[in-house]
């Protein structure tokens, strides 16, 4: 099978049919290890229990960027390649992302009131945290905005090709600017930094994570090409009738 074949919408409802209750096994099943590993660990030196935040908050910041990004060539799949697959692929993207980034927002004050003394600082990786929110709720409105899916889909692969300047911001802003959160101590060029007993459950969850997203995609990908199917049923019935 070759790549291409997965911009069909029959091959993809083929496909998807058995991957997701593939990938929503995988899903539970990691999520349970990672989060047994989780619990198992012994407290931080600093941050004692309240540590163990991190293996929701950590997956889904990580989520919340990789999905943009995901979006970000999806819309260069509309904008460039038109694969027909490529704007419903955003659009079942956008509500899963804002969801993480909300998940990350809130576990993030959670996490921050015993650690800073604060729920909320208007630092470079917060702000832009919150931005990129804001962003994928101006998507998702942005889609409801146009009545045609073809309309709706240019225009949204512009806004989100224009927001994907946030998502470096996002990345280096613990290192551009002074901030209350912690440098990056997993993706660094020199290697983790974090103990092995706290990086192991932490990318078992979001491993488990990212099979949970794989699943809800395909699931609101499928619902999408199926409303599309009946609009278009409606607009022919509609224009015989007459």
């Amino acid at each position: 099978m070759k790549v291409s074949d997965l911009a069909n919408p029959n091959r993809f409802l083929q496909l998807s049919r058995w991957m997701i209750p593939l990938f929503a096994v995988a899903a539970f099943a990691l999520l349970g290890y990672g989060f047994y590993l989780g619990f198992q660990a012994p407290p931080e030196r600093d941050q004692s229990y309240i540590f163990r935040i991190m293996f929701v908050h950590v997956p889904s910041a990580w989520l919340a960027l990789g999905i943009y990004t995901m979006m970000a060539v999806a819309a260069l799949g509309t904008l460039v390649w038109r694969h027909p697959l490529s704007d419903v692929a955003q659009k079942a993207a956008a509500p899963l992302g804002a969801a993480f980034a909300l998940i990350c927002l809130v576990t993030g004050s959670i996490w921050g009131y015993p650690t800073w003394g604060t729920f909320w600082e208007w630092d470079g990786r917060l702000t832009s945290m919150l931005v990129l929110f804001l962003i994928y709720l101006g998507i998702i409105a942005l889609w409801r905005a146009f009545d045609e899916p073809l309309a709706a889909a240019k225009a949204v692969a512009i806004l989100t090709l224009v927001g994907f300047i946030n998502i470096p911001i996002v990345k280096f802003s613990v290192d551009w600017w002074s901030t209350l959160h912690q440098p990056a101590s997993v993706f660094r060029l020199d290697g983790p930094t974090m103990h092995p007993v706290y990086l192991q459950p932490l990318l078992i969850c979001a491993l488990g994570f990212s099979f949970l997203f794989g699943a809800m995609l395909m699931i609101a990908m499928r619902t999408e090409i199926a409303r599309r199917r009946v609009r278009t049923l409606t607009i022919f019935a509609a224009r015989e009738v007459r």
